[in-house]
């Protein structure tokens, strides 16, 4: 039987939003918030932080946190080490958003199920586009799945590109994925994907899976009909809904 456990990466320094996860959302900080949403839906749930005021942040309110090294290069690999630290027997590895505050529950439940296929050990999950301004967003990563609702390939392009109809039609003639970008693994995938070196698909797009896709790894998608709002800037906090808070 699969165990999991959650692992939200908190880093302080962010050069959009410094402190990010210590903005208050009403009367609680934003990794509270995601702690408390993740918790819902895994038991044991971790922040992996480089940074002091986060690990006392967090246990202020009751949760769990560990240091891990500032240096580490990226959420994966905070990630696996954070894992290796709370010398847990988990089979798999929920690499939670630490920017979404709001995310739905259900939405880590249905990543979760994913795992149900003993041979999957990447999951993610896709929403179908239904804006062309999603579809035309270089930030927006978008995905291609085969017919295992496997991912082929991301971009940061509307793919695929269809050819044969002007762009105001694409949304009408196709159907088009964009990534939203919530991760599980199984450890033992976790410790080989976390030291990969970086492939050239994923220096072009700038986007991180396609270095696991280069090296001969499958990416298990879902699809989910949740879609959070994501803290990138301080400005963002003013577009929550009052409702929300």
């Amino acid at each position: 039987m699969e165990k999991f456990i959650g692992i939200i990466p908190a880093r302080y320094q962010s050069s959009r939003f410094p402190g990010k996860p210590l903005a208050l959302i009403g009367k609680k900080t934003m990794i509270q918030r995601v702690y408390e949403q993740a918790t819902q839906a895994i038991d044991t749930v971790y922040v992996a932080t480089d940074d002091e005021r986060i690990q006392t942040s967090v246990e202020s309110f009751g949760g769990k946190a560990i240091m891990t090294d500032a240096n580490l290069p990226n959420g994966t690999a905070r990630c696996l080490q954070a894992a290796e630290k709370c010398s847990s027997d988990a089979t798999v590895i929920v690499n939670i958003q630490g920017d979404e505050p709001f995310i739905n529950p259900q939405q880590i439940k249905a990543l979760i199920k994913l795992f149900d296929n003993q041979s999957v050990n990447i999951a993610t999950q896709i929403k179908l586009i239904t804006d062309s301004h999603d579809l035309f967003n270089p930030n927006i990563p978008k995905v291609v799945v085969n017919k295992r609702m496997e991912a082929i390939y991301f971009s940061r392009s509307p793919i695929p590109y269809l050819r044969n109809y002007p762009q105001n039609e694409w949304l009408s003639k196709h159907q088009f994925f964009k990534h939203i970008g919530l991760y599980a693994y199984r450890y033992d995938t976790l410790k080989k994907i976390a030291i990969l070196p970086s492939s050239p698909n994923e220096l072009a797009e700038s986007l991180e899976q396609l270095r696991w896709i280069d090296h001969g790894y499958t990416i298990q998608t879902g699809i989910t009909e949740y879609e959070t709002i994501g803290i990138d800037t301080p400005e963002d906090l003013q577009k929550i809904p009052k409702e929300w808070l």
